[in-house]
């Protein structure tokens, strides 16, 4: 039996807990079943839910769940990633509460701090996640520093370094102040700044009170200048290439030369080679073979190469004081203000600094097999526009810097001999469990990036490289991975790595992939794109902004359904989502109108054997089907086949609002009203098919409410969550006592016959007569439209509340709406226009009263502080909609003032 009312609270934590408890989720292997697998974005450990998550595990929740109704054998495959940057730099603030650094406490003692940080907090978003519904395999949990993942990623390291892709160098990197590490290019977000150009002299040695002019954002590296450079064939100052001019601070003769990489068309034209901080000077002075003079520390600050007057100085203050200097110095020829791109530290938020420091670097293996498989089609971006962007990061992509200066993560497995000179590779041990003299060599300090491990998320959660545990896992069964949702701001971070480490890792490296090589190694076949979350005036969503709710608050006032349902309904296909509130009440209005629907369905009586669908197909009597029974289950197999097409297109929202408009339209505003006209064992069995294919369709959107409902209303045994999903073809098959033939026309028929009540409906609004029975219409129609409207007549009475439903050969001075029908009138004679009115206004008032008093009620901080959420939801809605209704007769009063 189904309860009254629809309470989501208890309801979604009853069957998440059954679930679980029965292993619905857990793997399994069937060799006659095609494996579906997915893996989940692993969300960082520090991270707590937020609108991003709750979208894009909703989609991979219905992606797995409609998986598991069509026969697929699904591993949905949980994690989370141990959050390298993010993890350390809480830790660090922690510390620094006591006035320590990590180098007080030492490198074990920091990590067992850091250990215990996540312990403490790691799983929160995991534990949130469950109170959406997805149905992960939580038996496969993963972690990237788990034993076995580390082991996996140090094995990729090694083996990319045998294979001569890793290598140690020196080269300009991207450096963070506060996180105290390099960074990838990837890890640094460009920003438009508000910033000062100044122009600054610099004398020509050989003429004396000559200057070359350098137009320059940052001052306060002229300390490291090593030369000027212009344009080859700038006319400007070809009399002074091959000369010398002398730097302006710390005085010191530096070259004048000439490099193509030089645009002249920006400042001056000259530019200033400060090859220790920008990485186009850094490539310049390789070419001149010229000097690099570090000025900047990793702390930001200028150190002893930058002269005692500025060495110490934080190097946003060293700008203003150097570009004193010069002014003082009479060297500044003006300053003016400039917009200019600044990197800035994703995790940080600062401004990185470019500095030459030694590190670990990747050259990406497979590039060219990575463009092949998506070009190919092996892997679809969806949408597709991202292809683009995907081939031209890779067409221009660099060398990747995986090592960083931390202590919290996978540590690189290298060890230098004590004693020798690091910077020769014949000094080095690499491999995973270290040399077995252990004490004659040093291990690396530093870890390798996250990402570095997020990359082989998909091999490693399915045990590779460990050939026992990759066939425990299934790994040939369950590899590759059928679906990756993720957001198009890690398409480089993430996917693209994925996609260049699995092609590589899957073989022996040494050869160009064919096509059916790159179809077996790929990691994923499909990837779908979110949308970014943006609030109603356009800005992404974030805590600082103040503008993202709290989505535990958002479960618990809608319930999860009505989050999921509400939010994908917004969603369009990989398109930035405007964020509505209202959009997610409807969600749950939506659960709460599917919960009444079966509510009708039970007090109907003639319960039926629901059992199987053979068992509800059994009972419907062609010989008593209506045309409107005919049309339903037409319009049933119509809708199941476009939601069919839909959703293979990853068109959730389509597919969804599709679904919405035959729920609540064809089968709510219709059938469900004509049918209580008829209570025969056919209409009833009508009714329960249909039920029983809407719950099946909304399940993956809805897993709790159509759980509930599937079991109370008594369709078999399973789970619903077990339960396969016919496809259209296949319920026409079933329903093979009815003739289809004419379907269209039955749907059409149906469609213009409801029409017609729609609009008559609209016409006694404007007169206020929605509930006066006694209003008389007529209509004239042609002899085919007749034929429709006798057949309905019986239907169109009774919805339109009238026992006046008359024909008429001639057009009538009366209120007139004209459908595909014909033309309705409604005869205004037929009620009293001063009764009319008085009855309007005495509505009016009441509704008044009613307004007033729920104003107060809502306003009362004992009733919002006391009452269930459920309660006050419903204080709010009821207030709504007696507002719109006295906007609507009010129109109606003032309308029928101005008639009478």
């Amino acid at each position: 039996m189904i309860k009254v009312s629809y309470s989501p609270g208890n309801l979604e934590r009853k069957w998440y807990a059954k679930w679980l408890e029965n292993d619905l989720f857990r793997r399994k292997i069937f060799p006659d079943k095609t494996a579906y697998t997915i893996v989940i974005p692993p969300p960082n450990v520090t991270g707590i839910l937020h609108m991003g998550h709750i979208l894009n595990n909703t989609i991979q929740d219905v992606l797995v769940r409609r998986a598991r109704q069509k026969n697929r054998s699904v591993f949905w495959i949980p994690g989370t990633d141990h959050a390298g940057i993010s993890l350390q730099i809480k830790v660090e603030k922690e510390l620094a509460k006591e006035n320590k650094t990590r180098h007080d406490v030492g490198r074990e003692a920091f990590l067992d701090l850091a250990r215990k940080w996540r312990e403490k907090h790691g799983n929160i978003i995991l534990d949130q996640l469950k109170k959406l519904g997805v149905s992960c395999d939580w038996s496969a949990l993963k972690y990237t520093l788990d034993p076995d993942y580390y082991r996996a990623v140090l094995a990729t390291f090694v083996e990319w370094y045998r294979r001569g892709y890793i290598y140690r160098g020196s080269r300009l990197v991207n450096w963070c102040p506060v996180s105290m590490t390099a960074l990838s290019d990837e890890e640094v977000i460009m920003r438009e700044q508000n910033s000062s150009l100044y122009y600054v002299q610099y004398e020509i040695v050989e003429k004396p009170g000559t200057f070359i002019t350098v137009a320059t954002t940052r001052p306060e590296t002229i300390m490291g200048d090593v030369a000027v450079a212009v344009y080859p064939a700038d006319e400007r100052y070809q009399d002074f290439i091959g000369l010398h001019c002398w730097r302006p601070v710390l005085r010191e003769s530096i070259p004048i030369i000439a490099d193509e990489a030089v645009l002249k068309d920006f400042g001056t034209g000259a530019l200033k080679i400060t090859p220790a901080h920008d990485e186009v000077d850094f490539e310049i002075g390789q070419r001149h073979g010229l000097a690099v003079i570090g000025v900047i520390d990793k702390n930001g600050k200028l150190n002893h190469l930058a002269g005692p007057e500025f060495a110490g100085m934080d190097r946003f203050e060293a700008r203003k004081r150097v570009g004193e200097y010069l002014k003082e110095n009479g060297l500044l020829v003006k300053e003016e203000n400039y917009v200019n791109n600044v990197g800035f530290s994703e995790r940080a938020n600062v401004p990185v600094e470019p500095m030459l420091s030694e590190q670990w670097f990747l050259k990406y293996p497979c590039v060219e097999e990575a463009k092949r498989a998506v070009q190919k089609g092996f892997i679809r971006f969806r949408p597709e526009r991202w292809e683009k962007t995907y081939t031209h990061w890779l067409d221009n992509i660099k060398d990747w810097c995986i090592s960083r200066q931390l202590w919290w993560g996978h540590r690189i497995p290298v060890w230098y001999r004590k004693g020798t000179d690091r910077n020769e590779p014949q000094n080095w041990h690499v491999s995973v469990d270290g040399p077995e003299d252990l004490e004659n060599w040093e291990q690396d300090e530093d870890v390798l990036d996250t990402w570095f491990s997020s990359a082989i998320w998909p091999l490693a959660t399915l045990g590779w490289p460990d050939g026992e545990a990759m066939e425990e896992m299934g790994f040939d069964y369950f590899y590759p991975t059928e679906d990756l949702v993720t957001g198009p701001d890690i398409i480089f971070f993430w996917v693209a790595r994925m996609i260049m480490l699995g092609l590589s890792l899957l073989g022996d490296g040494e050869k160009a992939l064919s096509d059916d090589e790159i179809s077996q190694r790929i990691p994923f076949r499909n990837v779908y794109f979110t949308g970014i979350i943006r609030d109603h005036i356009g800005r992404k969503m974030s805590k600082s902004l103040g503008n993202s709710p709290d989505p535990l608050d958002l479960i618990e006032q809608y319930g999860a359904d009505g989050v999921r349902i509400g939010l994908l309904s917004m969603a369009p296909n990989g398109q930035d989502i405007l964020f509505s509130e209202d959009r997610v009440a409807q969600g749950r209005k939506l659960c709460t109108k599917l919960w009444n629907s079966f509510r009708f369905r039970q007090q109907g009586g003639m319960e039926g054997d629901r059992s199987s669908l053979a068992a509800i197909i059994g009972r419907i009597d062609s010989s008593t089907l209506e045309v409107d029974d005919r049309a339903i289950l037409g319009k049933l197999l119509e809708t199941m086949d476009e939601f069919e097409r839909m959703m293979t297109d990853y068109e959730f929202s389509r597919a969804l609002q599709n679904l919405h408009t035959f729920f609540w339209s064809d089968y709510c505003d219709w059938y469900i009203e004509i049918s209580k006209m008829r209570t025969n064992e056919t209409v009833w069995a009508v009714h329960d098919l249909i039920l029983r294919q809407l719950l099946l369709l909304f399940h993956p959107f809805i897993p709790f409410v159509t759980e509930e409902l599937w079991q109370g209303h008594g369709y078999g045994e399973k789970f619903l969550g077990e339960e396969l999903l016919e496809s259209g073809d296949k319920l026409r098959r079933d329903l093979s006592q009815i003739d289809f033939g004419k379907m269209a026309e039955w749907i059409e028929e149906v469609e213009r016959v409801l029409e017609l009540v729609v609009a008559v409906r609209a016409l006694r609004a404007q007169f206020g007569l929605a509930s006066r029975r006694d209003v008389r219409f007529y209509f004239k129609a042609d002899p085919l439209a007749k034929e429709i409207i006798d057949r309905h007549r019986r239907d169109i009475k009774y919805l339109l509340l009238t026992q006046f439903f008359d024909e008429t050969a001639e057009a009538l001075q009366l209120p007139t709406t004209v459908v595909a029908l014909g033309s309705i009138y409604m005869d205004t004679g037929s009620f009293d226009m001063v009764e009319e009115k008085w009855r309007l206004g005495r509505e009016l008032e009441q509704l008044d009263r009613l307004i007033e008093m729920n104003q107060k009620k809502l306003q009362d901080k004992d009733f919002l502080a006391r009452a269930p959420q459920d309660i006050i939801i419903g204080a709010k809605d009821l207030l709504a909609e007696n507002i719109a209704k006295r906007k609507e007769l009010e129109a109606v009063f003032l309308k029928l003032s101005a008639e009478s």
